[in-house]
């Protein structure tokens, strides 16, 4: 963590005993903390009828329904913190590149990038861009009180492979042909993207926002040599420009098992570690920091007992590291139960401390 901690005193009184951000930090806590990816909507019924005929895009524009959308998990199931509703291809769209968001499809870019003169032609993101996203910061800082906000944003390898591929990949091939072919123009679309989610972030913990998570959904589909010449460095500005505003920071990608290490090193307070690896595992991959994780999502599909016996487990395996953050292995999926979401919010919330 940076040495001049984010200034609680400015927020609520209750955040500095939050367990969440205590975990976050290696500090001892009262019980385990919990939140879920994509807590903020996907499943919950009071969400999908109040986005009826609003684009996604629209509705992460909107401060009323980003600060609505954010509270309504906290509100039905009393997670350890919020996450700020919004998008990783957000910036984006506010600094004027043609997207949009395809529903079952997912984001889509009208002119993908190919050329140097393709990324300078993207502007760099100021605050001015997203006015609104500070208001709804703020709002939501208030509303929340002693619940801690967690700002984020999509890491710089996941933002340009939607930019290089004009939509979602699973080869992500176009992306590793730049990458490997055109390190000019994939060094100088990195260096933009950094510069912009880091903006973003730093536009939320400005407004309140108690910690940061930074998302690389797609750092998978590369491996530790190429990761660590291609994908770490500009993620590790992120991170250091972030950290600089003295906010735990959490790192997490999909598939990354032989990453996490690298992720760590990246700038990360918090390591997320997906459902694919033991927590066990993960604990010792990223090297005396804390972790995030990490129940299978599709688990909250079986039987209540055995989800909770699951839970149980990665809730003593979190005990060997210097913090534990409970969490799915990756996002809610939309078909979820949202009472058993709240089963297990109650469950690990009150799992019995270490010794007892």
């Amino acid at each position: 963590m940076p040495t001049s901690a984010h200034d609680l005193s400015a927020g609520h009184p209750g955040l500095a005993s939050s367990a969440f951000l205590k975990a976050a930090r290696g500090e001892p806590v009262p019980h385990t903390p919990v939140w879920f990816m994509r807590q903020a909507g996907r499943s919950l019924p009071e969400y999908l009828k109040l986005r009826e005929g609003i684009g996604m895009l629209e509705s992460c524009m909107r401060p009323e329904l980003i600060t609505e959308i954010t509270l309504q998990p906290v509100r039905r199931y009393g997670v350890d913190a919020a996450i700020f509703f919004s998008d990783i291809v957000l910036p984006l769209k506010a600094i004027g590149v043609d997207l949009d968001i395809k529903p079952g499809i997912g984001p889509v870019v009208a002119a993908p990038v190919r050329t140097l003169a393709d990324v300078a032609a993207i502007d760099d993101l100021t605050p001015d861009h997203v006015d609104y996203v500070t208001e709804a910061v703020r709002t939501l800082v208030a509303e929340l009180g002693a619940t801690p906000l967690i700002g984020f944003a999509g890491a710089p390898f996941t933002v340009a492979s939607y930019l290089v591929e004009g939509g979602p990949s699973k080869e992500h091939a176009k992306t590793k042909a730049m990458m490997y072919g055109a390190p000019e123009v994939w060094d100088a679309l990195l260096t933009k993207i950094a510069s912009i989610s880091a903006t973003y972030l730093e536009v939320q913990v400005r407004a309140g926002a108690s910690a940061i998570q930074l998302f690389d959904s797609w750092a998978g589909a590369v491996n530790p040599a190429d990761y660590a010449r291609f994908v770490m460095p500009y993620s590790a500005t992120v991170l250091e420009r972030a950290g600089a505003l003295g906010v735990p920071r959490i790192h997490f990608g999909v598939g990354t098992g032989e990453l996490l290490g690298l992720m760590g090193q990246a700038g990360a307070d918090v390591v997320g570690v997906d459902w694919r690896v033991p927590l066990t595992d993960g604990i010792a991959r990223v090297q005396g920091r804390a972790v995030q994780g990490n129940l299978d999502p599709c688990l909250v599909f079986a039987p209540t007992e055995v989800m909770l016996d699951r839970a149980a487990e990665i809730i003593e395996a979190g005990r060997s590291a210097p913090g534990h953050i409970f969490n799915l292995g990756h996002g809610v999926l939309p078909s979820t139960d949202p009472d058993q979401l709240a089963r297990l919010t109650e469950f690990v919330q009150g799992y019995p401390p270490a010794g007892l």
